[in-house]
């Protein structure tokens, strides 16, 4: 059972930051065990890959609209993956969720098997 927890959401101005964590809590497996990705939902459109990030961090994959904006990183310590976001756009605006998994690569939805429920990130022009 993997329970994902994000938070950090919130509202920005074009050009901003933030920093969006996933918190995870699980039993029987080692967070440094899961592939952890962030995907984002933008009202009226379906679900996108945003960023992921291998088991030891050793690899990252950003999809082409986020690369040089986003970074994704982990602490398997803290059992925490995060995505920091810096020169936001409006069309960054979505719900932003974190997933966890155990394939590499992994930009398909169809690669994680736990999500969590979404923290809304909103981009002002």
């Amino acid at each position: 059972q993997v329970q994902l927890v994000e938070s950090g959401g919130g509202l920005v101005q074009a050009g901003g930051s933030l920093r969006l964590s996933c918190a995870c809590a699980a039993s029987g497996r080692t967070f440094s065990s899961y592939v952890m990705g962030w995907f984002r939902q933008a009202p009226r459109k379906e679900r996108e890959f945003v960023a992921a990030i291998s088991w030891s961090a050793g690899s990252t994959y950003f999809a082409d609209s986020v690369k040089g904006r986003f970074t994704i990183s982990r602490d398997n310590a803290k059992n925490t993956v995060y995505l920091q976001m810096n020169s936001l756009k409006p069309e960054d605006t979505a719900v932003y969720y974190c997933a966890g998994g155990s394939r590499w690569p992994a930009m398909r939805q169809t690669s994680y098997d736990y999500w969590g429920q979404g923290t809304q990130v909103t981009v002002s022009s």
